[in-house]
């Protein structure tokens, strides 16, 4: 026989809701960014948490087994971005100095007015004809060397921001354990044993699914950086491969968005070195299909990629259960776009999911607790 519920617990319960959300809306602005840092601080720690845990097995250590993987992280980041960074650079400016030469300017002049002449008539005549397109490529390259620059004189807040989650992620990973048995501690006698039941299943449940995006991803760098090298072999000449597959994996956990991000920087760079290439402008895709610069050989490649990845590798490592509906994946890109930037869109959906996991086993207990 149910209970009947008093209305004036009901009103208590809603003014009591209403008041906690109105004292969050009102500090939120000032602790967002550490909720944010805690955030990936977490994500971070439930990645790296098996490989220090094993690692410690090996050592007897915790502090050092944290230190080792640690480093590990920060050199493969750090050579990471040293390495694509340098490298984009020196494409950018092996671009700019060919935009000087006279037959290299005459062969983009040339390229531009005939894929202009191509285009409908109602398309031609709403594109601008104005100026040398080797003086306005040559500008937006030296824009783009200058925001470089730039960006590199402005990262101290970025830097502070990574500082921060790495000092929190080594934190978290030392004394996780410890924080595991004070949270227990708060559990009350009666609850206590649906409470160890709902932090393994969150904690299982987050782990895999971290892991699955991560292995996802990787998958998707492998599957790139070898496509990349078959066009090469064909006579694509695409250079930064590895940075590129790294990429594409990497924008693999932002839905929608993700397959695009990958395979711009191979267009731009496959059309920086071969433009000129008489060879490469004639090439035909299959033979048959008209694919200048190897640009559409590149669209195909990735969207292969993306269908392996789609129907193979993505529901046998992440699974199904996680699934979000695409319209809060597209409400997750835009909080997280909002708050971090193109960081944040990286995170927002594994973030999101790792909600959705938690919310889940949450509700299962809700409803179950009285079998448990």
């Amino acid at each position: 026989m149910s209970k009947s519920t008093d209305p004036l617990q009901q009103i208590y319960r809603i003014i009591i809701g209403l008041i906690i959300i109105g004292f969050v809306y009102v500090i939120w602005p000032y602790i967002a960014t550490v909720v944010v840092m805690l955030v990936f601080a977490f994500l971070f720690t439930t990645i790296l948490l098996p490989g220090v845990d094993n690692l410690e097995r090996k050592i007897k250590s915790r502090g050092l087994s944290v230190l080792i993987m640690t480093i590990i992280v920060i050199a493969v980041i750090s050579v990471f971005l040293g390495g694509f960074t340098s490298g984009l650079v020196k494409q950018a400016k092996e671009f700019s100095s060919q935009l000087n030469q006279d037959d290299y300017i005459s062969d983009l002049n040339s390229f531009a007015e005939k894929a202009v002449n191509s285009l409908p008539e109602f398309v031609r005549d709403i594109i601008p004809r104005t100026g040398n397109m080797a003086d306005k490529l040559q500008g937006q390259v030296s824009g783009i060397l200058q925001n470089l620059l730039s960006f590199a004189g402005a990262v101290g807040s970025f830097l502070f921001t990574v500082v921060m989650v790495i000092i929190f992620t080594v934190i978290i990973l030392y004394g996780y354990y410890h924080f595991r048995k004070s949270l227990v501690r708060f559990i009350p006698n009666k609850y206590f044993e649906i409470g160890l039941r709902l932090i393994f299943n969150i904690e299982r449940s987050v782990s895999s699914y971290l892991r699955g995006q991560l292995l996802a991803a990787t998958s998707v760098a492998i599957l790139s950086i070898i496509g990349l090298f078959i066009l090469n072999a064909f006579g694509a000449n695409l250079t930064l491969v590895v940075f590129i597959g790294i990429i594409a994996g990497l924008a693999n956990l932002i839905p929608l968005v993700g397959p695009f991000v990958g395979m711009a920087p191979a267009i731009l760079i496959a059309f920086m070195n071969n433009l000129g290439n008489d060879i490469a402008l004639g090439h035909k895709l299959f033979g048959v299909v008209p694919s200048p610069f190897f640009i559409p050989d590149i669209i195909l490649m990735f969207l292969i990629v993306q269908q392996i990845d789609n129907n193979y590798i993505t529901p046998k490592v992440v699974g199904q259960s996680v699934g979000l509906h695409p319209i809060l994946v597209m409400i997750a890109l835009l909080i997280g776009g909002t708050l971090l930037g193109p960081l944040g869109m990286l995170f927002a959906v594994p973030t999101a999911g790792v909600i959705k996991v938690v919310g889940q086993e949450i509700a299962f207990v809700s409803r179950n607790a009285h079998l448990l």
